[in-house]
């Protein structure tokens, strides 16, 4: 019901149906006239036979044609003659139907009497007429075969209006299914390239039809699209290493100056604080180039299966020693043997980042949780970093993923803005998500991992996302 295919088979549909039913409304109308007007005809002709009858033989003529008019069995057609005093005098009916007054068109119900059956009560309608001598003539007829006629076409409309009713939704079905399948060939290539995979396509078919049209125009897109983002990251990686260069070269003039330097003295605390700046610089470059590796795509770099937890050792151990100057209780628990497709090198320097922002803004004396367990989603594995420190407020996890953003009350402690953004990147070149949760006190932020067989299928799906036609 949320895809758009099957609201706009649903709503024409329902358009087919409200038409069917006002046509069958109309027909049944028009029928209902038709018959009616039949009925009637065929009574005011009956009546001019015997109003015929009655001026050429008088009562006793009118009489005898009524009794050879009533001898027919099980006869549709009703009489009655009565006495000027309301007497019956001939006719399949005892008596005049009550209700009946002045000469013209009335309808009754026949009860037990004529065509209607003993104990019967069939609906009929007649013309009543006050003949010269004072005798009233009541000509009728029962409406039930009338009625027969009028049930078979209705029934006939029924399953003729099932039977389209049915056929138009299975082809809204079909053609719901169809584009539903297509569309959903775009919306899995689109996601592929939103995940960082610039080179997927969107197959078409042979038809050329709308969605082939919209399929080549997204393609051609993308390929401007790849050939900008490829010139940005080559201008970027370029700057990068020209600047690399430059700096290192002014680090080491700037440690042999130290070197030279008295052991104390404002000049050896400038020179110091230079160094500090080149060092920042050199690890701001290092992060955009990391970042722009990670962004580059799977082919690009090579793919192993990376062990997590080992990974996840050496970086713990490498922070130990500053949060026990801090005080931080920092812990590792791991359950279960995660296993990716990935780079290792980038996968290292991702949970670096994470568990130093853990210790960087964690107070002294508060607690480091690092955790690799089975995910909360099947198929998934969860490495999660958790810290009693200030955390982020909800309303900016999403915007501390982009580069060189730093919160108001981080800008005092060291740090270039560029570290959550290099662990989205990389979480996203292993088809991994990035979640922030509250942690109360501090922030959580878990890294879901799909294991590596649910992985390694999902990039067979990718690869051929981009080849083939859809019929």
């Amino acid at each position: 019901m949320r895809t758009v295919t099957v609201r706009v088979a649903l709503v024409c549909l329902g358009l087919f149906v409200l038409s069917a039913l006002t046509v069958s409304a109309v027909v049944n109308r028009v029928t209902e006239d038709f018959l009616n007007q039949q009925a009637e005809e065929t009574v005011g002709a009956e009546l001019d036979g015997l109003l015929a009858h009655y001026r050429q033989g008088g009562v006793d003529k009118l009489v005898q044609v009524l009794r050879d008019r009533t001898s027919v069995p099980r006869s549709p057609d009703l009489f009655v003659l009565t006495s000027p005093q309301g007497m019956t005098i001939a006719g399949n009916l005892p008596r005049l139907p009550a209700g009946v007054g002045s000469d013209g068109w009335v309808a009754f119900r026949t009860a037990g009497e004529g065509a209607g059956g003993p104990g019967g009560r069939a609906p009929a309608m007649g013309v009543m007429r006050t003949l010269s001598d004072g005798h009233r003539l009541l000509v009728g007829t029962e409406l039930g075969q009338w009625q027969g006629f009028r049930n078979q076409i209705v029934r006939a409309l029924f399953w003729s209006f099932t039977v389209l009713l049915a056929i138009s939704g299975f082809g809204g079905w079909l053609v719901s299914r169809h584009v539903t399948r297509r569309l959903e060939v775009i919306n899995r290539t689109t996601r592929t390239i939103i995940d960082g995979h610039l080179h997927a396509r969107i197959p078409r078919s042979p038809n050329d039809d709308e969605l082939d049209r919209l399929a080549a125009n997204l393609n051609d897109m993308l390929e401007q699209i790849e050939g900008l983002m490829a010139g940005l990251r080559d201008l970027s990686e370029d700057i990068a290493h020209d600047l690399r260069t430059p700096l290192n070269r002014l680090r080491g003039q700037l440690e042999l100056a130290l070197s030279e330097a008295g052991e104390e003295g404002p000049v050896r605390d400038l020179i110091q604080e230079a160094i500090a700046e080149a060092d920042r610089l050199l690890d701001m470059f290092g992060a955009l180039l990391s970042i722009a590796k990670a962004q580059a795509g799977y082919q690009q770099m090579p793919l192993t299966d990376v062990a997590l937890p080992p990974v996840l050792r050496r970086v713990v151990e490498l922070y130990e020693p500053v949060a026990e100057e801090k005080h931080i209780a920092l812990t590792v628990r791991i359950t279960v043997p995660a296993v990716v497709r990935g780079h290792e090198q980038l996968l290292a320097q991702a949970l670096a980042n994470l568990v130093d922002n853990a210790v960087k803004y964690t107070p002294d004396g508060g607690r480091i949780d690092v955790t690799v367990a089975s995910g909360q989603e099947p198929g998934t594995t969860d490495v999660v970093v958790a810290d009693s420190g200030i955390g982020i407020p909800i309303e900016e996890h999403e915007r501390v993923l982009g580069r060189f953003i730093r919160l108001d009350w981080s800008r005092s402690t060291p740090g270039n803005g560029l570290g959550l953004a290099l662990v989205d990147a990389v979480v996203r070149l292993h088809g991994a998500r990035l979640v922030m949760e509250d942690n109360s006190p501090g922030l959580r932020v878990r890294l879901r991992f799909p294991n590596i067989s649910l992985q390694e299928t999902e990039h067979e799906c990718r690869a051929e996302a981009g080849e083939g036609d859809v019929s």
